[in-house]
């Protein structure tokens, strides 16, 4: 095998860069891998941060590190059984991380999600059971309950249409929603505090 592989994260074909080197490695393990990229694409950080790779790596910026000089102690370093992470690719791998495990669809289950999305394309919960072959609606109207319970909007002062509006926009959103008396919107900032949400 090689001595240390140097790694671009945006691969043509059907694995990316990540996804190669964790294929790789199965084979000949904690083999020295530099990744490099130039895409910002949460993709590569969710395949980086799911991969399980723990030491004799680097996982750099193309613009900040892919230079001579700079690369080498990079590809000696891994070799040497050290591991670097640019730390504007470490900020960005935490705020996937974050995004993950507060991502709504995450506390629902196969069917609840299927119904979710389509409560979200503004389906009818007739028009739901239909697409999905139940008889009868009131099933939806269950699933609907455990949604909005799983989201905390099961608040017994909100009717079915605010409910339903609400679960629509989180999926939208693809992050969790609270809202309050006033009907003011907050979600999860990545310190784990509830913020005033600007609709992005």
């Amino acid at each position: 095998p090689a001595d240390v592989i140097l790694m671009d994260v945006a691969l043509a074909g059907v694995m990316n860069g990540i996804e190669a080197a964790v294929a790789i490695r199965r084979e000949f393990p904690r083999l020295p891998v530099v990744f490099y990229s130039i895409q910002d694409d949460d993709a590569y950080y969710r395949a980086f941060r799911r991969s399980g790779i723990l030491s004799h790596y680097a996982y750099v910026r193309k613009s900040n590190y892919l230079l001579p000089e700079m690369i080498v102690p990079l590809l000696k370093d891994a070799a040497a059984g050290r591991s670097f992470v640019d730390p504007d690719i470490e900020t960005r791998v935490q705020e996937v991380r974050h995004r993950d495990e507060h991502a709504p669809m995450a506390l629902l289950e196969p069917n609840e999600q299927s119904v979710a999305r389509m409560i979200a394309q503004g389906l009818t919960n007739e028009q739901i059971a239909d697409r999905l072959g139940f008889r009868d609606k009131r099933t939806i109207s269950r699933t609907n309950g455990q949604i909005y319970a799983a989201w905390g909007l099961a608040d017994t002062t909100t009717d079915e249409k605010i409910a339903r509006t609400r679960a629509a926009l989180i999926v939208q959103a693809g992050r969790l929603i609270q809202w309050d008396a006033d009907g003011i919107a907050r979600v999860l900032d990545e310190r784990g505090d509830w913020v005033e949400w600007d609709g992005g």
